[in-house]
Order: structure tokens, then sequence, then C-alpha cells
């Protein structure tokens, strides 16, 4: 019973939802292939309005569409009967269509006005339209009428009627004057609601006769207008009565009071209460005007309540309240307020909100398998409550055939066990005073079994952690129930999925873990079907390298970075967009693969530029703001103010920054009188300062200019100041840079530096140089110059002090005191030499000189120093080709004392001592002869090893090159080196001073030696120097074995021997098997295996083949490192068949020379290299 019920309650919402199509129609969600085998109820789909207010110079169009299944058919009523549309050749159908199609052409469109009903029918219902009232739009002339003057006392409130004619729809009321102008107006004259023109207070300006008032009727599109209005204004006060006589003369007066000023009072609506009632959704509009003077302001409030936010507005200089959407709330008091400064007065509104019948629950559209439950529900209200009538295919319920599975209760119909076939269409009308609603709604009873109408197969793809929807959109009669799997495993509905009513099963956070594939399985009483789908879960478009903020200068480049991590099953696609629009059409704009570049960046390029990357499921972007910097815009301008004879103000206004804050300005000056054209950086300020304090010098000509610097750089110069000159005045300082210099013995050169032009303060300047003896009791000598800036002082005595000074002058004075300079007349060479030399050799590379100072009084000048020269006379050891060139050290004048260095031993030296000065050297003093002692000799020249032998090594070199003395012997150290480069033991050998080589015997072969070598003397060991030397052939001559020992020719060639051995071997094995008994037979014939032979107990060798050399290698054999023979190897050898050394075969064949006793000396003695024989000795070995 429960389940009854339900299906009852919500069958035919329930079906709607399940096939995902719910519309406004009513109409049943099915496709067309699914729509083709099944029966439908008629239902209206399209129908002309209620209110349908043609125009009467058109044909009228009565809309009525409908679909069904079989397709209805359609009739018509007008006013409440059947309209023969046949009868009326005026009227035609549309085919397969109910639309009415009325020609009113010849005739009048007033004959087809009425209430039109269409009838949609088919076989298993009927369905009807609203009530359509057909009115024509009318458009009525003014009536006739003669407005006669209107005249009005200056202060008095005037309405003028408009009274426009009744139209349909209501005209548009509007005044304006003869030149279709609107007329002004504002709080003191204003339009109200019903078109009059309301004056608070009139005002002689008001006077004229062109107050007209228009009427426009939107249907018809045509503007009907009143008779001008004439209004005239007095001011009666200020006129006597024959003229005041004139102007009432056959016209209106307005106003039997005084026109002084007033308390408002209401013109509209009257009194102190009025009441207004709106329909419910409707907009709410309520009017207040009042006259007054002044004029009054009018002002508006709720009683007991709050005007309703968001939906009200003031209008007509807030005379107007007007309130959207009206709600039962809106309902109460309102209160309007009319104030001026003499009093105030209200008038209180009581709004009644009505409502026209509105929508709780429409029914809807059922479809029921025969024997279900339904419901029909037709909820509604309205203010006065409205009244619900039903009925079944366009007739009144209670005039239609008893149904015993229908029950009404009031605004339900329940439909229980319905029959098969009992279809029809049920319309519910709810209707008041106000207005009615009337709604359609088809019971088809059906049944079918489940279809499924999902696409099979269907794959959806999501991003992770967003929301997956995979629809089962079914469609079955009665309503199928819906069962999901995913890979065979039921889904409950639960915190993961979420099954919705129509099917759709909801996967709120997908994860990768909920990719698969899933099964729809629906199912009813009749049957089951079962649809697959696929989920895909794809990785999130994220942008990892964002676009960063910009700051570049103009004409450079911006590059913007985006680079995106995606799905790999996702193509991505990247736009930009510079300020949320697109990006300008200009090539200067690079748009790569995860980059924008601009190039040539101009101040227009600035703006937030964004980087979307699009997938077909998802995308991200991020922005980044580029900034285009340059220098500043100069200065402008420039005035001079708080002018005075040493300074001036200067100011100016900023240029634009170009979005780089300006660091500093640079204040430049030209001074046209002195330097014209040549601009000198004056001072800085401060960026954020517009002003400036300039310190000025007098006698100059300034113009001054200011640039503007930011990190971009220095701006264009600013306009030039107008010019400012200063007075002249004495120099305010002297020349800088004064010397007394001495150029010879007998004279001293005074310099300075000249003042310059704006150093100079005046015109005429010359410079007054003195000079005087220092420390002598004499005068100032002093002379006048111009245009120089130097004085040579003749006839000196030899580098004497004198006191210096240079003071400016100009023709307006003279400068401050000047400062005396200190400086010396011209120096002479020194004219006596130094004194008591004494040399001290220290060994024989080094020795000490010393030297007594020459007197002050011979200097002549300034002493810088002391030169000590000194030079190699000659060996004391062998004969030099020529002298050495002295060498000069130079001490300095505080210096009795020198070290001197470097010096050969066993040789003999001079050297001298002089004096100089500023001028020059003084005279050298006497030579002083010493001599070095013997020293240790330089290293031994040309030090060379040869490789004599095998076993030996010459050993080579020369006499040293220094030998610093007499020669006592050389000292030979030599030691191996082994594989790991560990030195062996050392050996050393002393050798006489005449021995220049040395002959080393019975070496190790095969071995690295090093040796090292010194010279000596009776002083000692002089430096060694080392060599290295292998008593083998050497490295590139292995390496070049080595190579032919790889090569093809040579492989092959070996192989060629080695066969000719194997067969030599085998015919001497065969030539000695068929041998007589020789001795040698027999002793092979006594023993055939040697290697099974017993050995004798004292020696261990075979029987009487032994002896004590049987073991030693045989000649060209190849021998084991550590040279024995392996006890497996043969000791057979060619040597032993006669092939080689002395073996010999006898007249019998057998071998004579087997045992004679004779052996070849050991070829391998001495033979201690671990290292592996050469290919070319294994060549020998075989030859």
């Amino acid at each position: 019973m429960d389940r009854k019920r339900n299906r009852m309650l919500c069958g035919g919402s329930m079906m709607m939802l399940l096939l995902g199509h719910m519309t406004t129609a009513l109409e049943v969600p099915l496709d067309p292939k699914v729509l083709e085998g099944l029966p439908q109820p008629p239902t209206i789909i399209h129908q002309s309005p209620k209110d349908y207010i043609i125009d009467p110079r058109e044909n009228i169009i009565i809309h009525c569409e409908a679909k069904g299944k079989p397709h209805p058919s359609f009739s018509w009523t007008r006013n409440g009967t059947h309209f023969d549309v046949d009868k009326d050749s005026k009227v035609t159908m549309k085919p397969n269509s109910g639309t009415l199609i009325i020609d009113i052409s010849g005739e009048k469109a007033e004959a087809y006005e009425g209430i039109y009903q269409c009838i949609a029918r088919n076989e298993h219902g009927s369905a009807v339209s609203n009530n359509i009232f057909i009115r024509q739009s009318r458009s009525p002339l003014w009536s006739k009428e003669k407005n006669e003057p209107i005249t009005v006392q200056r202060g008095m409130s005037l309405v003028l009627q408009c009274r426009p004619p009744a139209g349909l729809p209501p005209p548009i009321i509007f005044w304006m004057d003869n030149y279709f102008q609107r007329l002004p107006q504002n709080s003191r004259v204003s339009q109200a609601l019903n078109g009059d023109l309301y004056f608070s207070n009139v005002l002689i300006d008001d006077t004229r006769n062109d107050y007209i008032c228009y009427a426009r009727f939107p249907h018809t599109q045509t503007i009907q207008q009143k008779q001008p209005i004439t209004v005239n204004v007095l001011d009666i006060e200020a006129m006597n009565h024959t003229v005041l006589a004139s102007f009432l003369n056959g016209s209106d007066f307005w106003g039997d009071s005084p026109s002084g000023e007033r308390a408002p009072s209401f013109m509209h609506p009257p009194g102190t209460h009025s009441t207004s009632m709106v329909l419910k959704g409707d907009t709410l509009e309520l009017e207040c005007i009042a006259d007054g003077l002044p004029t009054p302001d009018i002002s508006w409030s709720k009683v007991n309540g709050e005007l309703p936010s968001g939906r009200f507005s003031f209008h007509s200089f807030q005379k107007t309240l007007k309130i959207t959407e009206v709600t039962d709330t809106d309902g109460g008091d309102y209160r309007c307020l009319a104030k001026n400064r003499l009093g105030s007065n209200h008038h209180v509104i009581t709004v009644v909100v009505k409502a026209a019948p509105f929508w709780i629950s429409s029914p809807q559209n059922l479809i029921l398998a025969p024997k279900e439950t339904g419901m029909l529900t037709c909820r509604v209200d309205g203010n006065p409550r409205p009244k619900v009538a039903w009925s079944v295919n366009g007739v009144p319920i209670e005039n239609s055939p008893k149904d015993p599975s229908r029950k009404i209760e009031d605004d339900v119909i329940i439909l229980s066990d319905v029959p098969t076939g009992s279809s029809a269409v049920y319309q519910c009308n709810a209707s008041n005073e106000y207005g009615y609603l009337l709604a359609n709604a088809f019971v088809s009873i059906l049944a079918e079994p489940p279809r499924v109408l999902t696409p099979p197969n269907h794959v959806y793809s999501v991003i992770t952690n967003s929301r997956a929807l995979l629809d089962c959109a079914s469609f079955g009669s009665p309503l199928p129930k819906i069962t999901w799997f995913k890979d065979s495993q039921s889904i409950l509905d639960g915190d993961s999925y979420i099954i919705h009513k129509n099917g759709t099963l909801e996967i709120n956070v997908a994860q990768p873990l909920n990719s698969g594939k899933y099964t729809c399985t629906v199912s009813n009483n009749l049957g089951n079907k079962e649809n697959h789908v696929y989920l895909e879960v794809k990785e999130p478009t994220r942008i990892l390298k964002q676009p960063e903020y910009k700051v570049v200068q103009r004409n450079s480049i911006a590059v913007f970075e985006c680079k995106v991590k995606h799905d790999p099953t996702l193509l991505p696609t990247m736009i930009w967009l510079k300020d949320n629009g697109e990006l300008p059409d200009d090539v200067r704009f690079e748009v790569g693969s995860d980059s924008l570049t601009i190039r040539d960046v101009t101040e227009d390029d600035e703006g937030t530029y964004t980087c979307i990357r699009n997938t077909t499921l998802d995308q991200d972007s991020a922005s980044a703001a580029l900034t285009v910097v340059q220098q500043p815009d100069m200065p402008t301008d420039l005035e001079l103010t708080d002018q005075r004879e040493r300074s001036v103000q200067l100011t100016w206004t900023t240029g634009d920054e170009n979005n780089s804050p300006i660091k500093l300005f640079l204040i430049q000056y030209e001074d046209s009188l002195h330097e014209p054209g040549i601009w000198v950086n004056m001072t800085e300020v401060s960026g954020t300062s517009t002003t400036a304090h300039l310190e000025l010098s007098p006698y100059v000509y300034y113009s001054f200019r200011v640039l503007a610097l930011n990190e971009v750089g220095l701006s264009e110069p600013s306009t030039p100041s107008r010019q400012y000159r200063t007075n002249p005045s004495q120099p305010d300082m002297n020349p800088s840079n004064v010397e007394a210099i001495g150029t010879s013995p007998d004279s001293m050169t005074i310099t300075w530096k000249e003042l310059t032009g704006l150093e100079s303060n005046g015109p005429g300047l010359q410079y007054k140089v003195s000079w005087r003896q220092k420390d002598v009791d004499q005068d100032w000598n002093s002379l006048t110059l111009a245009n120089i800036s130097q004085y040579v002082v003749t006839g000196t005595d030899t580098f004497v002090p004198y006191e210096v000074t240079v003071q400016a002058i100009n023709d307006y004075g003279s400068g401050p005191r000047p400062e005396v300079v200190l400086g010396y007349s011209g120096e002479d060479s020194p004219n006596v030499a130094p004194e008591n030399i004494q040399v001290s050799v220290q060994n024989g590379t080094e020795a000490e000189v010393r030297w007594e100072a020459v007197p002050p009084s011979t200097v002549r000048g300034r002493l810088k120093g002391y030169k000590v020269s000194y030079w190699k006379l000659r060996s004391l050891h062998k004969q030099e080709p020529e002298p050495e060139k002295p060498q000069v050290l130079i001490f300095s004048s505080n210096d009795t004392e020198g070290h001197l260095s470097n010096l050969h031993p066993y040789s003999q030296y001079s050297l001298n001592i002089r004096a100089f000065n500023g001028k020059g050297d003084g005279p050298t003093s006497t030579d002083q002869h010493f001599v070095t002692p013997e020293g240790v000799p330089g290293p031994p020249a040309n030090f060379k090893v040869r490789n004599l032998d095998l076993d030996s090594l010459v050993v080579e070199w020369a006499p040293p090159l220094k030998d610093n003395g007499h020669l006592t012997g050389y000292l030979l150290k030599y030691q191996p080196i082994n594989a790991t480069d560990e030195l062996g033991p050392l050996k050393e050998l002393l050798l006489f001073a005449n021995e220049t080589s040395i002959t080393l015997d019975n070496l190790k072969y095969s071995t690295r030696y090093k040796f090292y070598l010194n010279a000596m003397t009776v002083k000692g060991s002089g430096p060694t120097i080392t060599e290295e030397a292998v008593t083998v052939m050497d490295e590139a001559m292995t390496n070049k074995q080595v190579d032919i020992a790889t090569q093809g020719w040579f492989i092959g060639l070996m192989c060629a021997i080695a066969l000719l051995i194997l067969v030599l071997l085998i015919v001497c094995f065969i030539k000695r098997n068929k041998g007589g008994k020789y001795p040698v037979k027999e002793k092979e014939d006594a023993h055939q295996d040697p290697e099974i032979q017993p050995m004798k107990e004292d020696d261990g060798t075979f029987g009487e083949y032994s002896d004590t050399e049987d073991h030693k290698p045989l000649k060209g054999s190849r021998t084991p490192s550590n040279g024995t023979v392996k006890k497996d190897d043969s000791d057979d050898s060619l040597v032993d068949y006669g092939e080689g050394g002395d073996g010999q075969f006898n007249e019998d064949g057998s071998f004579i020379g087997q045992y004679s006793g004779k052996k070849e000396k050991d070829t391998a003695e001495g033979n201690e290299s671990s290292e592996a024989p050469s290919p070319v000795n294994a060549m020998n070995s075989f030859v």
C-alpha cells in the first residue's frame, strides 16, 4: 500500500527525472526513436497570450500548437460556442496545427473580437488552451475643446490637466512645446502618473502659450495632441487695477489668497489618507504631489516597517515611490512627508495587496502502468482564495462519464488501479476576480518493458578530484528500478557514490582508482536491460612555472613563461590574454609552445597578461603584469624666484616618471658670457623635490636647465630658464696650485693655475706675483701679470729657499690675502764624492759596502741618494772573454751602507760610489777592488745515458758551465727501479775531475736505472742532476714488434710453420719406429713411456736417460720465466733429431750425438726478466 501511495505522489515527476528531460511544456521526455511506438495524449506546446491586443491594420494570428501520438486534431470555440472555421472564408487554419489566420482586409477587426479557446484531441484525450481574449487596439482622437487662457498669481500652485482619450492599451503621456521640445521638469514642476502637469508654485517665467499634452499609442505608433494651453503668471502686488482688469478679461484666474510663502499642502492625493490596491507580483507606484512656497521636499517611509531592500526606487524628483515584484509583506501604510522651511505635512496611503491565482503545485503528466495508482495535484493560492474546477478532455468533470478508478478530493484527483485504455487529459482551472490559471495534465496508461536511453559504451572523462556523473537515462512502465555495478561489484548509495532518482551515478570526488567499467541495469516486471559505460579519471592540468611580473625598458624584449603539467592523454592548448582581451594583432607578439615574447616593447604593451592552458576537460591560468619603464619626461615650467645678489631659487614641474621613480634632479647652468654653449653640472637634488636654492658667482650670465634621473637613465634636458645676470665683484679666491721650482742653478720658475671666467668675478682679471728670499731681511719683489700662469725669476743663488705669493685682482678690487708658498731656486750637481769606502766580502756571492755621507754644503741641492756601481773584472779560474758591464744600485740619501748580491764566486770585482741630486750625479769615488772566494760548482752539462748492451750503460756529461772554483771531481750515484717504481740499492762512484764518461757493466737487463750526478770543488758538491735509462731495446722497437705480431700475414706464417713442424714430427716418429735395434732403439724399447719410468731414489731422475744437464732447456726452446721446465713437457727437440746443434745421424739412422755429453751453453742464463718473450723470440725458437 505504501508503495502504491509513493507511486501515486511522485510517479509522474519521477519518470521525468529518470528520462532527464524536464520541460515547462509537460512533454513526455523521450527521444524520437522511443516515441515512435508509444501513444501520447495531446499536449499544448504553444498558444497566444490570454489578453491579446491586435493591430487593426494587420491580419489576426491566434496561435495554438500541440503534440501527441497520434498527432492531434484541432477545433476552436468563440465566446463559449463552437467556432466553425470552415464556414468563414476569412479564417484559415494552418496544416497540422491549430493556429488560426484571420484575414481582415475589407473587414473590420471589431467583428472578430471575443474570447477564443483551442481544443487539441486524439484518441487518448483532449487538451484545451487558455481563454484568449482578442481585442483591437484603439487610438481615438482628442475631443474638440477650447482651452481658455489660465491666469495665476505668482507663487500659487497650478494643475494643467491632460485628460487623454481612452485607448487600448492606455497611451503614454508627455508634455512638449510648439517646437516639439520636452518641457523642463524639476521638484517644482512635474508630471503626475495620470499625465497632468503639476506646479507646486508658479514663477513669472512659467508664462507661455504652448503647454501641449501629447499621447502616444504604442500599438498603432500614433501620437495625438491636445490643444495648447496658455498660462499667464501675474505679480498682482506690482500691478494697478486697470492693468489687472485687462489681464483678467476673458481668462480663468487661479488663486484668491496672497502669494506669499506658505507651508506645504497636498495637491494629490488630497487630504491626509488614501488607499491603493496592487496585485501580488506587479509593480506598486505611490504618488504624492504637494504645493508650497518655497517648493517642498518629499520623503517616504513605511509605517511600522522598512521599505523593501533592493526593490524600491524614487522617481519624479522623489514624488513617486516605486516597489517592484510586490509581495504580501508590502501591504500596509506608507507615509509621504512634504516639508519646507515654514513647516511640514504628511499623507498616509494604505496599500492593500491582492493576488490573482498563482501556482503552488501545478498538475504534472502521469505515465502509469495498468493497475498502478497515481495522483494529480492542483494546488493554487490567491487573494481572494481561488476556486478550483476540474475538467477531463475539456468537459467539466461533473459532466463527464463516471470513472470508478477516479476520486476527486478538492484540488487532488486520485487514480487507483487504473485500467488499460483509460488515458485522458485533465484540466485544472483556478480563478478569482483578478484572473485565472488553466493547466493540462495527461494521464497515459502504458505497459512497456525497460529501455536504456544512454548510448552504450560511452566513455566519461573527468579530472581528478572533480565530480563525475555517469548517466543511465531509461524508460519503462512500470517505472524501472536502476542498479549500478563497477567491475561486477554492486554499488550502494553512500559516501563515495550517490545514485540520483533519474538513475545518474555521481562520484563526488573522482580519483584514479575510480577509473574503470561501470554497468547500469534497469528492470521492471516486464523485463530488464543493462548498459556499459567507462570512466577515465585524468590528471589535472597545472601550470608549474607561472609568468612573473616584468619591468622592462621601452624597445627591449619581455618574455613570459608558462610551463604546464597535464595528463599525457590530453593535448593542452595555450591562450594568452592581455587585460582579459585578445592579444594585439601585432607581429611583435610571438606565442611559443610555453612562452609569450614581446619584442620592441612600447608603452601600450603595459597591462596584465594571462596564460590559459586548456584541455577538453579543464584549464589552469596564471597572470602577471608588465610594466614598461623608460627615462622620465623632461621637467617643465622652470621659474626663478627669490632673486638675490649671490643666490636664486629655481622651481620646476616634474614630468611623467614613466613607471620608474625619479631618483634625483640634475641642475646644469650655461655661462653665456664666458663659455657660451657649454652646460656645466651645478648641483643635484632629491627626486621628491621640485625646487633648489642655487649659490651664484658674480659677473656670470646664467641660464639653467634641469634633467631627471631614474633607474633607466637621464631625461632630455628641460627648456632653459630665462637668463639671470649677476653683478661684478672683487675676486673671492686666488689662483691655486702655486709652486716655486728651480729650473737652473741661477733661476726659479713660479707657476699657478689660473682662475676661470666664472671665478674671475669681474672684468680686468690680473695676477700679482710676489717673492723674497726666506730668512733674509729684504722687501718683497712684485709684478702684475695677465693671461699667464707662470713667471721665471732670474739671478738667484743656487738652491736657496724663497717665499712666493700669487694674488688675483680685477677692476673691482683684489682677492683675499694670498697664502705664502715655500720654494727653492735651481740646483747644481754635487761637487764631492763619498769617502772612506770599505768592502766586506761575506761569501762567494755576497758582500757589504760602507761609505761616509757627503757634507750637505757640497750637495748644492736636495740630496736624493747614492749610486753604487760594481762590475766583475775577471774570473780567477779561467780566462773571461771580456769584462762584465757595471751594475748600479741606488740607495737613499740616509743610507751609508749597502748589500751586494748575486756575485760570481772566485772572481775579482771593482766598485765606486757617487752622490746625486735633482740636477744630476756628483763625482765618483776612487775604484775599490775585492775578490770573492770559491763556491760550489754548477750542475754538469749535457748529462745523458746511452744503452750500450743488454747489461751495460754509458753515462756521459760535460763540465759545469759555472765551475765557481777548481773542480775536484764528480760524484755519480745510481740505483735500479722495479716495475712498481720502487727504488733499489744505491751505488756511488767518485770520479776524477777530468772524466766526462763512464761505462757501467754487469747491470740487469730489461731494467730501468736512475742516475744522480754532482760536480765538486773544495767548497762541496754542486746541485744534482738526474737521468733515467733502461738496459733493453727502446720502447719504440717493442711497440713495433707487437704491432708486427698482430698482422694477419705474420699469424698466417706462424700457422704454416707450426703445421710444417707437426708434419716433421710425424715423419720423424714414423722413421724412428721403423729403425733397427741401435743403442738408442734398445733404450727406447726398454723404456716405452718415460713418464711411467721409476725414478732414481737419490736424484729423482729417469734411469740412465738423466744426468744433471738433462733438465736444462735445449738451445732455441722456450723456457718458463722461473727458469724451470715443466715435468709434463717433452724433452724431445729438433736438435735431438739432427736439426741444428752438433747432433748427427749414423749410417743406420740412429742418433749418435744424443748422449755425446756435449752441451750448448744455456742461453737463458741471466735472463731473469718476468716479461713474456716477444713474437719475434717465439719465431726464433722455431728456426
